[in-house]
């Protein structure tokens, strides 16, 4: 497999990361500045993922009829198009539709993923997958950082100018190096699916069903900390905001460490099988333990078990594509693969509102609740290994 195809990937969701890291942490701050209510910030919020959920299989399912490189370059555009709507976005109607435009562009990580099926064979899918989900790390490294740095000293519009730059740059390296991956493309069925029924048939998928429920409770106990593990860190250990960036900083690097250097190790020495069963065991003991910890232990305690999580999601992320990838047909692969960032997108929607009512109730709620979730997870990664072993 050529390098340069798997760097120009890289490269394409590192920069979709890193735009997504670089309004993150400024955005609810602005919709306030523009009068947003708290209801309106979360509506503000949720729109980037919510589009990503309608509209990855759609990207998937073109990829499929076209090729995975047109519709690389059309989403590429489009995102730059959002952020450069963000950069002017002076009214919350501008904020919204800026944030729904980057969020349909970005949808593309499942044109990606198949691109990677296309060109990888399915052994070595785990480790490309793995590489992959390093740019997810690296994007959540960089981005908050850079954005705070940015609004802080150029103004909102240096953030949007900013990221619609790295979309022109990765357009244009997509557009020279990327080659046409997909051999034969499908020439049946319809150009626009029904939404509604798609994922009534992605519901109804044998395997690929239990790997799409799978990754959705997965990504959801996952969000679910996410939200709630700041109040965690600021009100109950006394973290500064600075000192909460440099946390979520150290856990990203750690992800990009485990999935850009050892998922395709782990997946070569224990099988995909394997690491989906101890991708839900480490994510249950890291997202439990971390409101357990005694204040005067935060380091080294808290940060085991935001290593332990970071291996858990090295772990599950890149398997779960890899399985996806290996029962799906080979003239599926954009659209299933699209269906499972749609439920991605979908636990990042459900996870945040679950967080910030439990947390509201006990601090400790959220934590407790992801690991429930998690539990689910390792029951059902239980069942489809079994229906695996018998086909």
């Amino acid at each position: 497999m050529k390098r340069s195809p798997l760097l120009v990937l890289f490269i394409t969701i590192f920069i979709d990361l890193l735009g997504f890291g670089l309004i993150i942490p400024i955005l609810p701050i602005y919709a306030n500045e523009l009068g947003a209510s708290g209801t309106i910030i979360g509506l503000v919020a949720a729109s980037y993922s919510l589009m990503q959920f309608l509209i990855a299989p759609f990207w998937g399912n073109l990829s499929d009829r076209f090729g995975r490189k047109p519709i690389l370059l059309a989403s590429i555009a489009i995102t730059g198009l959002g952020y450069l709507i963000f950069s002017q976005a002076y009214s919350l109607a501008m904020l919204f539709a800026a944030r729904l435009i980057a969020g349909a562009g970005s949808a593309n990580i499942s044109t990606a993923q198949a691109y990677i099926s296309d060109i990888t064979p399915p052994d070595k899918r785990a480790k490309s997958f793995g590489i992959i989900g390093a740019a997810f790390g690296l994007g959540f490294i960089f981005g908050p950082p850079v954005g705070g740095y940015l609004k802080t000293h150029y103004g909102i519009a240096s953030v949007g100018f900013t990221a619609a730059s790295l979309s022109a740059i990765n357009l244009f390296l997509a557009w020279w190096i990327l080659e046409e991956s997909l051999k034969e493309k499908k020439t049946e069925g319809p150009l626009f699916d029904n939404p509604i029924s798609g994922f009534r048939e992605a519901l109804s998928r044998g395997a690929i069903t239990d790997l799409l429920i799978i990754n959705l409770i997965f990504i959801t106990a996952f969000s679910l900390m996410t939200v709630s593990v700041t109040l965690l860190w600021e009100e109950h250990y006394g973290l500064n905001e600075a000192q909460v960036g440099y946390t979520f900083a150290f856990m990203g690097l750690v992800a990009a460490i485990v999935q850009g250097g050892l998922v395709g190790w782990a997946s070569r020495t224990f099988g995909d099988k394997r690491l989906l069963i101890s991708g839900c065991v480490l994510m249950f003991f890291g997202l439990v333990s971390l409101p357990f910890v005694p204040v005067h232990l935060f380091i080294p305690l808290e940060l085991f078990g935001l290593v332990l999580i970071s291996l858990g999601n090295g772990a599950l992320t890149p398997t779960i594509s890899s399985l996806l990838s290996r029962v799906a047909s080979p003239k599926e692969q954009g659209k299933v693969l699209g269906y499972a960032q749609s439920f991605s997108s979908l636990g990042r929607v459900i996870g945040p509102f679950l967080g910030g009512g439990l947390y509201g109730i006990g601090y400790r709620l959220p934590n407790i609740g992801s690991g429930v979730l998690m539990i689910l997870c390792l029951v059902l990664a239980g069942r489809l290994i079994r229906r695996l072993s018998k086909s």
